[in-house]
């Protein structure tokens, strides 16, 4: 991963509540030519802070749309402990605050009225493709990288939003169940398979592919 691109923006730290749940949020909007927003979910043990994903997003915002970094768990709820644990595996749970989320970025003048597209990585993909199946013909595009769409398993069949599964050559198991994973999906998904790539895309130039195929993906569906 190189440099972060340099980015005319404006970012802005929010608060999104509901049933005293109170969830950290990043949201990023370009200086000019708002084409859509893009709700970032990330994996297990990661957060809004995730280097990779601020990567992704910074290189978004430079191709025209606002991104919204969030927590979908609070601080206690991440800690990693015998009584906290099973929340960062609860899917379930994880596309529901995709969905406060979203529902929260509808309401917000000037970014609400446009488009909407999920980005998520690893667990996070399967709370997007959650959130996207219930959300309808709302969510305009979805984008998984080294995603696990099998953990989606009983609603992919009703993931309609064009998706985009990105995954590392090198990364064979994932690939296996992003195969399989489209197989049950009834609307348009295409799988990239970056050269080279592992599972966090960490080689050189790994993550500019990755940002690459989903400011196009973006591009051409959240119209």
């Amino acid at each position: 991963m190189t440099s972060t691109p340099a980015v005319r923006s404006a970012e802005t730290a929010v608060r999104i509540t509901r049933q005293g749940i109170s969830l950290s949020a990043d949201v990023i909007r370009p200086a000019v030519g708002l084409r859509g927003t893009i709700l970032f979910a990330h994996g297990s043990g990661s957060s809004r802070l995730s280097p990779r994903n601020r990567w992704v997003a910074a290189r978004l915002v430079d191709a025209g749309f606002a991104t919204v970094l969030l927590d979908l768990l609070t601080p206690t709820e991440d800690r990693v402990d015998q009584r906290t644990r099973e929340f960062r595996f609860d899917i379930p749970l994880l596309a529901e605050r995709l969905e406060w989320a979203t529902n929260w970025l509808r309401k917000q003048h000037g970014i609400g009225e446009l488009p909407v597209g999920y980005f998520g990585a690893s667990t996070g993909a399967a709370a997007a493709l959650i959130a996207a199946a219930r959300q309808g013909e709302r969510i305009s595009a979805v984008v998984s990288r080294g995603g696990r769409p099998d953990l989606a398993h009983g609603h992919l069949a009703a993931v309609h939003a064009p998706t985009l599964l990105i995954v590392g050559a090198q990364d064979p198991e994932v690939l296996e169940l992003n195969q399989t994973a489209a197989r049950h999906m009834p609307g348009l998904v295409k799988i990239e398979i970056v050269p080279g790539a592992t599972h966090l895309f960490e080689e050189p130039g790994a993550l500019e592919t990755v940002s690459d195929l989903a400011r196009d993906w973006f591009r051409q569906y959240m119209v």
